[in-house]
């Protein structure tokens, strides 16, 4: 066996949200947007949004720290998240109010067909209020855990939340992944109970669960309409009123926040930055902390919510920034950004992306080959976090071993194929990477490590070779109809999950808590968690194996000599199909 059961286990802290119900979360969170030089992958430039105002270069010196607002809105899906972003863009003015102001901030194709944000947006506001104007900026974040990094980040340029919850579902696991995201970064929380013209919404249950819950006092809620706009503009008030101005000076020098960035085929990269102090302007030389590469800043501007330059951006402000950067990798999500010659202490909690899920990817042709990889080339463009390496396989042909944040960003990545560059491809069952402690000598001096990290099943180390071997583990939330959790518990435990916590949010919804082998859900705990049916753990290696020993038999092309299509586990066969021959007539 692979894995190793007890204390020898890699820990690695990831919430997984899931929740029962009639609505299935879409499954990881996918960051990349299209470049604007793609016919297919192109920003939206027709786009249904013109600016109502504005169109002068702003002039972002005339606002003073105290009047500048930065937060974002967190929510479960669709719980109405982009529909009260569209809202607030048209109270502000920075859109005409039409019929067709749908998801205006999700401007990826599969965004507006799942319904889901998995790229951040940013958008600038100015609004007047009690004859004063104010600069709010808007940083729309992705909801997913997939991508808890990236919405870290873009929650550390913020220094509130809107938390936005339906009227009628009440809390949702995301829900409580994304307050507990804002609450550790310490930012003010705006609960925000959505959706109140539902027939069946009861939004005087949701305020008890908020109370409960998030230890949110329930006057606290505002409740709203974001289809029909009811009290939105007391959101906009709170935002001034509850939410504090950014801690910045202006006078030290440069430190800039990469929150996010996008690849522009005649541009480069622009990167979405927060200043946390200092000002940028256009000539700056400036240095990233990560790569320690200096760059010329090209052009700064605001998004409103399309771009507009400006003269300079000043700390406490959000915007963009373009210097030249010719790939992602040189603007990684959580990088700091300062003048040349004049260096600062980074801003804490960079990281780079770290992928938790590989899986094979190979065309159905291998006449296709060199189209695919220009096709991933293209679409890693504007994701770093995605990992190529080449592959190849008997019975597959050429191909890669790509690593994702989650099945999200894999599904997502795997539909942007398709639709934006037109390619079929095959891709493998997903995997989770591995860990193993080496006991051999030779092979420590093989690896020029002890301990290994495996991506690949094949190339996985004999056990009289390994000390013990360590596998991830996620920190999964379940809220359920009461009635449910017996049944839930047992699917739990037979996916080898450790209970952590249990507690009634209200007269009849549980939240539960487990410690999970990340394997044992990253392909189909969700419809497992559905049905409620515990029984498909049992044997798993062996049904699994022998399903896709019958796919690959069915899948393959015909030869003129029989093939054996066998699942191993280690020098086990557990599993086989044959393919017959074919007569040359037929």
């Amino acid at each position: 066996m692979w894995t190793l059961t007890g204390r020898s286990c890699w820990h690695r802290r990831v919430l997984l949200s899931c929740a029962t119900g009639p609505a299935r979360p879409q499954l990881p969170r996918f960051r990349p947007a299209a470049s604007h030089g793609d016919a297919a992958g192109s920003w939206a430039s027709d786009r249904l949004c013109s600016s109502a105002g504005h169109k002068e270069k702003p002039d972002t010196s005339r606002f003073a720290v105290e009047d500048i607002r930065n937060f974002s809105i967190i929510a479960h899906v669709d719980h109405g998240k982009s529909t009260l972003a569209d809202r607030l863009l048209e109270l502000t003015g920075t859109i005409d109010k039409t019929k067709n102001n749908k998801q205006v901030l999700d401007k990826l194709q599969v965004e507006r067909e799942r319904g889901i944000t998995v790229k951040a947006q940013t958008a600038s506001l100015f609004y007047n209020f009690e004859g004063k104007e104010y600069l709010l900026n808007l940083i729309d974040t992705p909801g997913h855990v997939d991508f808890s990094y990236e919405v870290s980040r873009s929650l550390s340029a913020c220094q509130g939340v809107l938390l936005v919850v339906d009227a009628n579902e009440g809390i949702q696991a995301q829900t409580v992944a994304n307050f507990f995201l804002a609450f550790e970064a310490q930012l003010s929380v705006i609960p925000v109970i959505n959706k109140i013209d539902l027939k069946n919404a009861d939004p005087e249950r949701v305020e008890k669960q908020i109370e409960k819950v998030f230890d949110i006092p329930s006057n606290d809620c505002i409740k709203i309409s974001a289809k029909l706009g009811t009290n939105v503009e007391h959101v906009l008030q709170a935002v001034i009123e509850r939410i504090p101005p950014p801690k910045v000076h202006r006078k030290n020098p440069l430190r800039a926040l990469v929150f996010d960035s996008t690849f522009d085929q005649y541009r480069g990269v622009i990167a979405n930055v927060a200043l946390f102090d200092g000002v940028v302007s256009k000539g700056d030389k400036i240095v990233s902390a990560h790569t320690q590469k200096t760059y010329e800043v090209n052009e700064v501007g605001v998004l409103n919510p399309n771009e507009q330059p400006t003269l300079k951006l000043y700390a406490g402000q959000v915007g963009y920034l373009i210097a030249g950067m010719k790939d992602v990798t040189e603007a990684q999500i959580g990088d700091t950004l300062y003048l040349h010659n004049h260096p600062v202490e980074p801003l804490p909690g960079f990281k780079s992306a770290k992928p938790m899920v590989f899986a094979g990817m190979y065309p159905i042709d291998q006449s296709e080959y060199n189209n695919l990889k220009s096709a991933i080339e293209k679409l890693t463009l504007n994701d770093s976090s995605v990992t190529v390496h080449r592959d190849s396989s008997l019975a597959l042909g050429a191909g890669w071993r790509l690593g994702f944040l989650g099945l999200l960003h894999m599904e997502v990545f795997n539909q942007r194929l398709e639709q934006e560059y037109n390619t079929s491809v095959v891709l493998t069952t997903p995997t989770v990477p591995y860990k193993a402690v080496l006991s051999s000598a030779k092979l420590i001096k093989e690896y020029r490590e002890k301990e290994i990290t495996i991506i690949n099943p094949a190339q996985f180390p004999d056990k009289s070779k390994v000390a013990e071997y360590l596998e991830p583990l996620v920190l999964g939330t379940i809220i359920t109809p009461d009635e449910y959790t017996g049944k839930i518990m047992v699917l739990c435990q037979a996916r080898r999950a450790v209970q952590k916590h249990l507690i009634f949010i209200d007269q009849n919804r549980v939240m539960l808590k487990y410690l999970f082998p990340l394997n044992e859900i990253v392909v189909d705990f969700y419809d497992s968690l559905k049905s409620l049916s515990s029984g498909y753990a049992r044997d798993k290696a062996y049904s699994v194996g022998k399903t896709i020993c019958e796919r690959l038999k069915d899948s393959l092309p015909r030869q003129l000599f029989e093939i054996a299509i066998q699942a191993a586990i280690g020098n086990k066969i557990i599993a086989r199909e044959t393919m017959v021959v074919t007569s040359p007539e037929k």
